[in-house]
């Protein structure tokens, strides 16, 4: 019997149920929700497993696992070559007593010594007719050994004296073989000469009752009560063979109900335990083409950290199309993930060394192997790890110098200007052309248009952000990139060691589309870059250790954030590369700026107190900040298009310049207070800064 709220089992489905309201007193009766006639939905779902197995299909991995095996078998020859003369010398000492094992094990086969507690339990019994068979079948069996012995005595001495007199020298070969094989039957069985080169721990089969003891110690009460009922009655069940995937096992079950698959991510420490594996083996996950109670357990034969990567695709041959996936990476499985660069801004972010850097230059060298693309590589930290680049960059710059920030400042004017360069020219093409108002492959091929792919990398942005000077234009200009660059084919990356308000400014932040976290420290840098809530919802970078270099959660591609360890690229095989990259840039005709020796062009530098001053006149003593936003906009518009009042008060903090209540008049002649300057502090600010410039 089910609940209740439905017809009486005596009425059709199909016929309507007139409310009948109860009388007082009356025993109300439980109704059926159940109907047996009520059709199934007629939805299944197959899978079918492949023929031919994935290893076998893909090149890559056929070509990884033939590496694995030749390296196995010769680092096993080079292993016992160089012992050949101490084998020889031990086994040679074990000869006269495996002679002496022979010749007794020979003697108790010729004589059939294995039958004989048969014959004597015969005669214990006094069974004359088994005694006799027994008696008959050694007979026999003793004539025939006998023969064969003889045979093969009088055969061996012939061939003996024959290779004496007609090859000597392999008479010695036989010898020295017949002896290594005495050797090798006369050593202990606990102590072989000839060991193993390779010492294997053989790690333990996974199984189903292995996988509910660890599900069992994560402390779920869910889960344990579905354990301890057996499953079924909770919804809980295996719902396929455990299988083999990969460097692993894989594991696919219901959970009960109501529990999810980030339930069990939460205790992914306890669930590591509960398999008597490392953390780094066991990565719990759901199945996105099943329904949200599907668990997908994966667990590897080694930490994720420790498994040995194949080698990058594009490192010796490729040519890359931005507008399409590429390969950058391996998952747990260490099945190959790709990422499409365009139409998306992108931010990493973790503490140091941890492998920022690399994945940055990674995502560049993509870029890089694109000919259409120019590539602007800024280096904050100073070291140079983007130094690989500079063949290929259309600008270039490491260092945090006061010329370094001019240098990058010139850079994203330029790249500001064509921003608005780019806007004119896809307005004006007709709509067949640009149907959808955004950069497509034909308009990147078509160089009369100016269209290519512009991928724009800064390590440590948060230097320019931050800075005293310059970092509101600077924040501006790259607000703008990240918001508007993507559909004009302009790629920002942003990576910084600090995720935080100030070095990832909300406008970069929540308008990043790819999103790569590195470990962090706490949940406000995790949720930084993988956007607000990812903490609460178990995808949490917090997770991993200080050895898991290069590995990270990448979120924005698909539709939930996964598990990825970049490819391993070092400097020297970056710049091999990058050679590639310029021979098809070359071929193309698109070595530009930075690598064939030019610089951004000199423009205009930014003296905000002088150009507050000349759009401010002498008779206005206190003005709204959005009014100096707006007519600092119409006096330079390559420099201060797009400010806010925002931009105004952050770009005269450093000048202390203090914005407060102001009074004013609006268009309509309404007065208000709203936030603004004084005239007089701006003034004051200039004479400071002169007095400043005239002491140094």
């Amino acid at each position: 019997m089910t609940d209740t709220f439905a017809p009486p089992t005596d009425t059709p489905p199909s016929t309507p149920v007139p409310h009948v309201p109860e009388q007082p007193g009356t025993p109300s009766t439980p109704v059926l929700v159940d109907n047996p006639k009520l059709p199934a939905p007629g939805v299944h779902t197959e899978k079918r497993r492949p023929i031919v197995p994935p290893w076998l299909k893909d090149r890559s991995e056929f070509l990884t696992s033939a590496r694995h095996t030749g390296a196995r078998l010769g680092y096993a020859s080079t292993y016992h070559g160089l012992r050949l003369p101490w084998y020889g010398i031990q086994l040679s000492a074990m000869a006269p007593r495996g002679a002496c094992r022979f010749v007794v094990s020979t003697n108790r086969w010729l004589w059939d010594r294995e039958a004989a507690p048969l014959r004597d339990y015969a005669v214990r019994q006094e069974d004359v007719a088994e005694y006799m068979a027994l008696a008959r079948l050694r007979g026999n069996r003793v004539r025939l050994r006998g023969l064969v012995t003889v045979i093969a005595a009088v055969f061996g001495l012939g061939f003996a004296i024959w290779l004496y007199v007609m090859a000597p020298e392999f008479l010695w070969v036989f010898a020295a073989g017949g002896v290594m094989t005495l050797g090798y039957f006369g050593q202990e069985p606990d102590a072989p000469v000839i060991g193993p080169a390779v010492m294997r721990t053989e790690l333990q089969k996974l199984t189903g009752s292995i996988v509910l003891r660890a599900l069992d110690a994560i402390g779920s009460p869910k889960i344990s009560a579905a354990i301890k009922k057996g499953g079924d009655m909770d919804g809980m069940r295996f719902t396929s063979e455990i299988t083999r995937d990969g460097p692993g096992y894989r594991a696919d079950l219901d959970l009960p109900y109501g529990v999810t698959p980030d339930d069990v991510m939460d205790k992914r420490e306890a669930l590591a335990s509960g398999l008597r594996r490392k953390v780094g083996c066991v990565w719990p996950s759901g199945d996105e083409n099943e329904h949200e109670g599907r668990l997908v357990l994966w667990v590897g034969d080694k930490p994720m950290n420790e498994t040995t990567k194949p080698a990058w695709p594009l490192l010796k041959d490729g040519q890359v199309d931005l507008f399409r996936p590429i390969v950058f990476g391996n998952d747990q499985r260490m099945r190959w993930v790709e990422v499409t660069l365009m139409f998306a801004s992108i931010v990493i972010g973790s503490i140091p060394r941890m492998g920022k850097t690399f994945l940055l230059r990674l995502l560049l060298l993509i870029c890089a192997l694109d000919p259409r693309a120019w590539i602007l590589a800024f280096d904050l930290k100073g070291t140079g790890d983007l130094g690989a680049l500079e063949p290929v960059a259309h600008r270039y710059r490491a260092g945090e110098e006061d010329e370094d920030i001019e240098y990058i400042l010139h850079a994203l004017r330029e790249i500001k200007a064509e921003l608005r360069r780019r806007a004119k020219v896809i307005k004006s093409l007709p709509r067949s052309r640009c149907p959808e108002s955004k950069v497509t492959p034909a308009l990147a091929n078509d160089k009369s248009l100016g269209l290519h792919p512009i991928g724009i990398g800064i390590d440590e942005c948060q230097v320019l952000f931050e800075h005293e000077k310059h970092g509101a234009e600077i924040e501006s200009i790259c607000t703008d990139i990240t918001k508007r660059g993507p559909a004009l084919g302009i790629i920002g990356m942003y990576a910084t060691q600090r995720p935080d308000a100030k070095s990832l400014p909300p406008g970069i932040s929540a308008n990043a589309v790819l999103r790569f976290c590195l470990k962090v420290m706490g949940h406000q840098a995790n949720d930084m870059v993988l956007s607000t809530g990812a903490y609460k919802s178990g995808i949490r970078a917090t997770m991993f250790s200080r050895r898991d270099l290069g590995i990270c959660y990448m979120a924005g591609e698909g539709d939930d954030p996964r598990i990825v360890a970049s490819a391993f690229v070092d400097a020297p095989k970056a710049e091999l590369v990058v050679a590639r990259a310029r021979k098809l840039r070359e071929e193309y005709g698109n070595i530009t700026g930075h690598a064939i020796g030019e610089g951004p062009a000199e423009t205009v530098g930014m003296d905000l107190l002088g150009d507050i001053l000349k759009v401010v006149g002498a008779d206005e003593e206190q003005v709204w900040n959005e009014r100096v936003a707006a007519h600092l906009g119409e006096l330079r518009p390559d420099v201060y298009g797009g400010w806010t009042a925002e931009n105004v008060t952050a770009a005269l903090k450093p000048w202390g310049v203090k914005t407060g209540q102001v009074w004013g008049t609006t268009d309509e002649g309404e007065g208000k207070n709203r936030r603004g300057i004084k005239r007089a502090d701006v003034v004051a600010a200039i004479t400071r800064r002169d007095a400043d410039r005239v002491a140094a």
